[in-house]
């Protein structure tokens, strides 16, 4: 079967109960996949059951799993419940992160530990276990944010806490490549959902509306989620040759 393929193929969504997460595994398990929809906890349990029926209504496959991914055993027992449900794992992306706005001056210890075990911690695992996991000719994909390429204030901890993502990708890509898996993060600009208006107020979220090149092309001016997920579906399918890079998809709202 081609690599380029995901019918019958099983993909392990972290993060995969709602928002971007949620249109991926669905969009997955419509091109045949056997998605694992990973979700935190009792907060997104509701989502997850959503997005599990919307699979299983249409005729797909697909099992839940719960999980705090910043515990690198819940990431072990997460894939390892993918191989009891399906045999195996071929695509394995992470969507989860937090983000916490603030100055530089104001953030505590609490969020600065909380901000890094989420998106670099949870992350680091999440790869490390999906290279342990994933079938030869797999692909890994980790969403990160255009804010990594971004000259702004009051931004430092949400991607400073990813940043360490880009060299995880290049490590990884290196490291796998001898059994074809490709390894790459994407980084979306402001999306429309509540993952972004949590932190923003209204001036700085009409700021956003209109910061990308492209944005008046756009129903709200932000990234769409529906723009997002055919860019990963990409990446781990016939992109599979691009391999330890960052990509930003953002309507020109970042660049370097």
């Amino acid at each position: 079967m081609s690599r380029h393929e995901l019918k019958n193929k099983v993909a392990v969504v972290g993060g995969g109960a709602k928002n971007l997460g949620g249109l991926l595994s669905v969009r997955l398990a419509e091109r045949g996949a056997k998605v694992v929809v990973h979700y935190h906890g009792d907060a997104t349990k509701g989502d997850a059951e959503k997005t599990l029926a919307t699979i299983k209504n249409a005729g797909g496959e697909a099992a839940a799993v719960q999980g705090d991914l910043t515990k690198p055993a819940n990431v072990a027992g997460l894939f390892e419940e993918a191989v009891e449900a399906f045999g195996g794992v071929d695509f394995a992306v992470n969507t989860t992160g937090l983000v916490i706005k603030k100055p530089i001056v104001d953030v505590t210890e609490d969020e600065f530990d909380r901000s890094f075990a989420v998106n670099a911690k949870a992350a680091f695992f999440f790869i490390q276990e999906a290279g342990k996991r994933l079938n030869d000719g797999g692909a890994i994909c980790t969403i990160v944010t255009s804010l990594l390429a971004a000259y702004t204030d009051s931004y430092s901890i949400y991607p400073g806490s990813k940043a360490p993502i880009e060299h995880f990708t290049r490590a990884a890509s290196k490291e796998f490549g001898g059994r074809g898996i490709s390894v790459t993060a994407l980084g979306p600009g402001p999306m429309e959902t509540p993952f972004f208006y949590g932190q923003e107020t209204k001036e700085s979220a009409a700021y956003n509306q209109t910061a990308a090149a492209l944005s008046k092309f756009t129903k709200t001016g932000l990234t769409d989620i529906e723009d997002i997920v055919p860019i990963v579906l990409f990446l781990i399918t016939e992109g599979w040759w691009i391999t330890g890079q960052t990509i930003f998809a953002n309507g020109g709202y970042t660049t370097r």
